[in-house]
């Protein structure tokens, strides 16, 4: 068993997840939409948690704007992908609007495909799944049988491609990738309830 917490919040309650290490109680943060930054803290001290990064499925308004509260009461790094870094540095060059201000934020470290971060004994796998931004990535864990798809992947669809940051050319790659992933792959989007690869099977027509 893992420690696994997802809230939905902000204007367009999007899923912000807390994911930790029963055994050393080390745990990471993956997206931080506005008002998950209390709940955040509140179920970290109720859980006895040390925090040790903040991961970024990518960077549109919506998964960034509480990163600079909670890596300022963490005082931890926050990853993300290169592709993906400028819109998290200064909020809003990706050309989207943005409904109310949001602290920039310079990543402490940049997510490559592929990479294997480690969270106590958990494994998390980096898996780079450009379309709905040019760095959008998914995070899996292989053991746990768990994908967390941002917002590449959702139940029954994708992510939009209509932004000023989609890459359609490249999204059905992405999807491809992910499908390959054994079936019984549990799937945890950036909005909406989770799925699994099985269910959503349409990825590999």
């Amino acid at each position: 068993m893992i420690i696994f917490e997802i809230f939905a919040a902000g204007p367009i309650e999007t899923n912000t997840i807390l994911l930790g290490c029963p055994k050393t109680h080390h745990a990471c943060i993956i997206d931080c939409p506005s008002d998950s930054a209390t709940w955040i803290q509140k179920r970290v001290k109720a859980l006895g948690l040390h925090v040790d990064c903040i991961l970024l499925t990518h960077s549109h308004w919506d998964h960034i704007a509480d990163t600079a509260k909670l890596k300022k009461a963490f005082n931890v790094p926050v990853w993300i992908h290169a592709e993906d870094a400028p819109n998290l540095e200064k909020p809003g060059v990706d050309g989207l609007p943005l409904h109310f201000p949001i602290e920039g934020v310079k990543p402490s470290g940049h997510l490559a495909d592929g990479q294997v971060l480690k969270v106590g004994e958990l494994e998390i796998k980096v898996m780079h799944t450009p379309g709905h931004t040019p760095g959008s990535v998914c995070f899996l864990l292989p053991d746990e049988g768990m994908l967390i798809s941002g917002d590449t992947l959702f139940r029954g669809r994708m992510g939009r491609l209509d932004l000023p940051t989609g890459r359609p050319g490249l999204m059905k790659g992405s999807l491809k990738k992910i499908g390959m992933l054994p079936r019984e792959t549990r799937v945890y989007p950036g909005h909406g309830e989770s799925t699994t690869i099985k269910e959503e099977a349409w990825i590999m027509k």
